[in-house]
């Protein structure tokens, strides 16, 4: 297709009075929207491919102002993974419209949105709806969804990669499959980051057939660009720590990078880190300078504020989580720097891109390595975004609990087919795989609960009608099913408020606590450990707890040396396979031709001379005895996940040797187990064989052994049945607790286990097991690559590889100044003993 397809005309001369000239990337997405083809667009950070993307839509509104409508008259869907990208859409795209004097209206809508607007948009929507796929989904659910969406032309679907591949990324590919069905000829945008295999993300955008003979797929608008990233490590002339995740040995470096820089962005990978470094930034900022804080919990209106000042040019720095990973255009910024190792090169590309968002200039960036072992990885991560290379995990099997949520979000829309909606949902991509049995095993479940729960009255939920549909069993089921849709399934959460009084010496019970503005979300669990009186840091700020009142914290200021930080499950991003295997490498070069810190090169070559370096495709073993335990340390370089369940396999095997472990710790790098009985002496003299200690078979009866009761997967089977809505945790009014939740879910996941094994929800939580909370898929495949190649060595002492895993023993909450004066002793101890000093 040619490029002389022109821009109309207000656009035009809109692109003149601003001296710009379109690029080719922009028009080729103009004459494919005429063209009516559904395209992916890959395309650099800085490329205006977002402006690109909604160039189709502006066209046609701006050439048929008057269109006819057979419904609402919704004429364009975005969706956006982060609600924060939506809010700046909605900015950067009122901006252009205001100044084409274009009568075209755009709104965003969000979980954030108010009720009052949300229900007028249900019946006078704008041209533009900005929302996120639950937002999709809940509308898709009511009665009127046909009326809002029969009108729509086009779908954009922006950073398209960071969606597919997850559960929100089923949850919409089952919405686009349900839009198709209700707007003819629709147009689906994809706008995407670099990635390895586009062809994936071009087939989610197309429209399935089953049983499938070819795989249908978008057109690719392809743009490359030559300018690389400036990417580099902080050189510190401060030591680097043993172990540890806080980073705050350069908290000096940082300081000083962000005075240099017009505005910094600081990422972290947990809202705890955001919590601590913003704390510690904090006490260091000597100038005064403008410092903000943005993650997820926090109170929305407080998000906006710095999304606001972050525009308006009023922020030095902002110190953020994933909440700002994505499409972000805001101020001028002009460095990224990431605290702590970054788990994938995508994941690094994406945060990069935050910083000159500009084609032609390189973005710039300082990775921050919290430890000696994240020095390797943040090595690895910059080779690999130098060599062009992705990591990113793209599409899936679509999940079965996602599927149950949808089957009953089209029954609250209205009675419909089944033979019609399995045709529908094998449309979607991650579902073209779908049997008819496996469809009608999920179907059975949410009509009747399945065979253990089908006496149950409440699990009856869909009923069949006189002309053979299926339909809801009472009305009532939809409400209740709306205020549970969505696949991320949050610890129970608890306000945060700040009290308007409080008297220090008075008991919980006589407190008067009365309410003021609220400050965000903090997960129950932590709230719970809380007694009247500990001080903990949130939104920025050292707060006292005062008390509880229903589902309300109540909080006062405070000063205290020495808060809590709140810590919050899940969170955590995996280390990726493809840096797990660069890291590989780099170790087993000893850092040769790394460009590693001294310190680390020398670390690794005392590693080479007491013990030895691993292979690129070798694991090592090590077994040493230390203060009257034995200790094995293991070095697979998979990923914290694959180490816990490996960890917790391995130490079902030893103790049925005898060996009697006492316990176990894994980080993203190594695990180690300490036992009571001597493990380097099981091993020399046969009665223990370390190829049969990481044989695979341990994926049959251990793992079933184990599993049976093991509370992580009760978790992931919890997860499954919420988002299935076998368990629900909002009702109209109400909120069940977290201790409620996990109750419900135990009784569930045991009786089933009992009188159903072969339940859809266990089979769906065993699904979710292999790739999910126990990564059980990734530990089969290193297994398997390390038979043969397993290196034992056992030492006399501690070897210098094995301080840093030493060293997380017995880490658990963290506080802001006794954990690095009580490692820094445990540290030197075992330094020593490594030779080390």
């Amino acid at each position: 297709m040619q490029h002389s397809v022109c821009l109309p005309v207000p656009i035009q001369k809109w692109f003149f009075s601003r001296g710009w000239e379109p690029r080719p990337h922009q028009l080729k997405l103009l004459a494919q929207g005429r063209a009516r083809r559904s395209s992916l667009l890959i395309a650099p950070t800085g490329a205006g491919k977002t402006f690109a993307g909604f160039l189709p839509t502006l066209d046609d509104l701006i050439s048929i102002p008057e269109r006819k409508r057979q419904g609402a008259g919704l004429h364009t869907l975005y969706i956006s993974p982060l609600k924060a990208l939506a809010v700046d859409i909605e900015r950067n795209l009122k901006i252009p419209l205001r100044e084409m004097q274009l009568p075209i209206t755009v709104e965003t809508r969000s979980g954030d949105t108010s009720p009052a607007k949300r229900q007028r948009q249900r019946i006078h929507p704008p041209d533009v709806l900005l929302t996120t796929p639950e937002q999709l989904a809940l509308l898709l659910s009511n009665e009127d969804g046909s009326y809002i969406f029969t009108d729509l032309k086009n779908v954009i679907i922006d950073e398209l990669h960071a969606l597919t591949g997850s559960k929100r990324g089923d949850l919409l590919a089952l919405g686009l499959a349900r839009l198709r069905t209700i707007a003819v000829d629709l147009l689906t945008i994809g706008l995407s980051a670099t990635v390895a295999r586009p062809t994936e993300l071009r087939a989610y955008l197309m429209q399935q057939r089953y049983p499938q003979q070819q795989t249908d797929i978008a057109d690719l608008v392809y743009l490359q660009s030559e300018i690389k990233p400036d990417i580099s490590i902080l050189e510190t002339e401060k030591s680097l720590p043993w172990s540890g995740h806080t980073s705050r040995y350069a908290i000096p470096d940082i300081y000083r990078a962000l005075k240099q820089h017009r505005l910094t962005l600081i990422f972290v990978n947990t809202r705890s880190q955001a919590e601590l470094i913003f704390q510690e930034l904090w006490y260091a900022n000597e100038a005064h300078l403008p410092i903000a804080l943005h993650h997820g919990s926090l109170d929305s209106q407080k998000r906006r504020k710095v999304e606001t000042a972050m525009a308006e040019g009023r922020l030095k720095a902002v110190v953020c989580t994933s909440t700002l990973d994505l499409g972000i255009d805001w101020g001028n910024i002009d460095l990224v720097i990431n605290i702590g190792a970054p788990k994938g090169a995508s994941r690094l590309i994406q945060r990069v891109g935050r910083a000159n968002h500009r084609l032609d200039e390189p973005s710039k960036a300082i990775l921050v390595p919290a430890n000696r072992f994240e020095v390797l990885e943040c090595r690895a991560a910059v080779d690999a975004v130098r060599a062009g290379m992705q990591d990113n995990i793209l599409t899936h099997a679509g999940t079965l609990d996602v599927l149950a949520q949808h089957i009953m979000s089209t029954a609250c829309a209205g009675p419909f087919a089944t033979n019609d909606l399995y045709n529908e949902i094998c449309s979607a991509q991650p579902y073209s795989y779908l049997t008819k049995k496996m469809f009608e095993r999920v179907l059975n479940f949410v009509t009747t609960g399945g065979y253990a729960l089908r006496a149950y009255e409440r699990f009856a939920r869909l009923k069949p009608t006189k002309n053979g549909l299926l339909r809801l069993a009472h009305p009532r089921l939809a409400k209740q099913h709306r205020l549970n849709i969505g696949t991320i399934v949050n610890s129970p959460m608890v306000k945060i408020r700040m009290t308007h009084s409080h008297k220090k010496k008075s008991s919980a019970r006589d407190r008067s606590l009365s309410g003021g503005r609220v400050l965000g979300e903090m997960e129950e669990y932590f709230i719970g450990e809380l007694k009247i009186g500990d001080a903990f840091i949130f939104a920025g700020q050292v707060l006292r707890f005062e008390g509880m009142r229903e589902t309300d914290a109540y909080v006062s200021n405070a000063a205290s040396d020495d808060p809590l930080i709140p810590s919050y499950r899940g969170g955590k991003f995996p280390l990726s396979s493809h840096l797990a295997s660069r890291v590989r490498i780099i170790l087993a070069n000893g850092g040769l031709n790394n460009d590693l810190p001294t310190s680390v090169q020398e670390w690794l070559q005392l590693q080479h001379k007491k013990s030895i370096l691993p292979g690129p495709n070798e694991v090592l073993v090590e077994t040493f005895s230390r203060q009257r335990r034995s200790y094995i340390v293991a070095y697979p370089f998979e990923g914290r996940l694959t180490h816990q369940t490996l960890g917790m396999l391995l130490t079902r095997r030893l103790q049925r040797a005898n060996a009697q472990p006492l316990g176990f710790v894994a980080t993203d790098y190594a695990l180690s187990i300490w036992c009571a009985k001597d493990i380097g002496a099981m091993l020399k003299t046969g009665r223990l064989d370390v190829e049969k200690l990481f044989n695979e078979d341990m994926l049959g009866d251990d793992l079933e052994a184990w599993l049976a009761e093991s509370s992580l997967m009760k978790r992931t089977f919890r997860m499954c049945a919420v988002i299935a809505g076998l368990i629900e945790c909002y009702h109209p009014g109400k909120t069940k607790t977290g201790r409620q939740m996990t109750a419900s879910s135990d009784l569930m996941f045991d009786m089933l286990c009992k009188y159903d094994p072969n339940h859809i929800l266990l089979e769906a939580a065993w699904n979710d097991a292999v790739t999910g909370l126990l990564d059980i898929g990734r530990l089969g495949d290193f297994l398997k690559r390390i038979k043969t190649q397993i290196r034992h060595i056992n030492l006399n002492k501690v070897s210098p590889l094995s301080v840093p895993i030493l060293l997380e023993i017995g880490q658990e909450r963290v506080q802001l100044s006794q954990p690095d004066d009580l490692l820094r002793s445990i540290a030197l101890e075992l330094i020593a003993e490594a030779g080390l000093d």
